[in-house]
């Protein structure tokens, strides 16, 4: 068989190339606004001091592991620590601590509650969500299982500003308060993580309609 002339092929050649390279740039410029897109919708929505944010009903803190490989995981430290001063502050009537939960032997919740008590919280002012297995998961049961319009959402700056656009798209009213943030290695993996988060939060928006893999029965909070 004869092979194909050069000057049969090379239009195709080239029309492949012009269409993967069209491909590529409007999934830049995808992974480009859905970045952007959280910070403008967090903008005058987070604090970093106590004596700012406004006082809140209830607040949520979102669930990561206590210990990772073994050593304390300074992302679950700081979220506690943030939580611990707000609820000193008289900034919060409740706390919800909303993580993962899906294995008998690994449970963000309880581990969140239990520090928080060892901190002086009151046990019956700290629910417990146990299907916070994503950030979408945890803001949309905060809506549609404890009933809830307004929340401060109490996480680093990446996960509130994530979480505050996810709210607004939900009808509901949100402000973050920032924990400190984490200045190590792990801290450099978790913002090269966040960009590929925050373009699955606008395809699960935009394009997949992601709801929470468990929703089930409402949950009545305390007064």
């Amino acid at each position: 068989m004869k092979s194909q002339p050069k000057h049969l092929s090379q239009p195709w050649l080239k029309r492949f190339g012009c269409l993967a390279t069209s491909l590529l740039l409007v999934g830049l410029g995808v992974l480009v606004y859905a970045n952007i897109t959280a910070v403008w919708a967090s903008r005058g929505c987070l604090f970093d001091e106590v004596t700012a944010l406004p006082k809140t009903h209830v607040g949520l803190v979102f669930g990561t592991s206590d210990r990772v490989n073994g050593l304390e995981n300074l992302y679950f430290r700081y979220r506690i620590d943030a939580a611990e001063k707000l609820w000193k502050a008289a900034k919060l009537d409740i706390i919800i601590v909303s993580g993962d939960n899906s294995s008998k032997y690994y449970n963000e919740p309880e581990k969140m509650k239990q520090a928080l008590i060892e901190r002086g919280l009151p046990a019956g002012r700290i629910i417990c969500d146990y299907a916070g297995l994503r950030t979408l998961d945890s803001v949309v049961r905060a809506k549609e299982i404890f009933g809830l319009d307004s929340i401060v959402f109490i996480s680093q700056r990446f996960q509130n500003e994530r979480a505050v656009y996810l709210a607004q798209v939900n009808g509901m009213h949100a402000i973050g308060f920032n924990a400190r943030n984490v200045q190590t290695q792990a801290g450099l993996k978790t913002k090269l993580r966040e960009v590929g988060a925050r373009l699955l939060m606008w395809l699960d928006v935009h394009v997949l309609g992601t709801r929470p893999r468990f929703l089930g029965d409402k949950i009545q909070l305390p007064e």
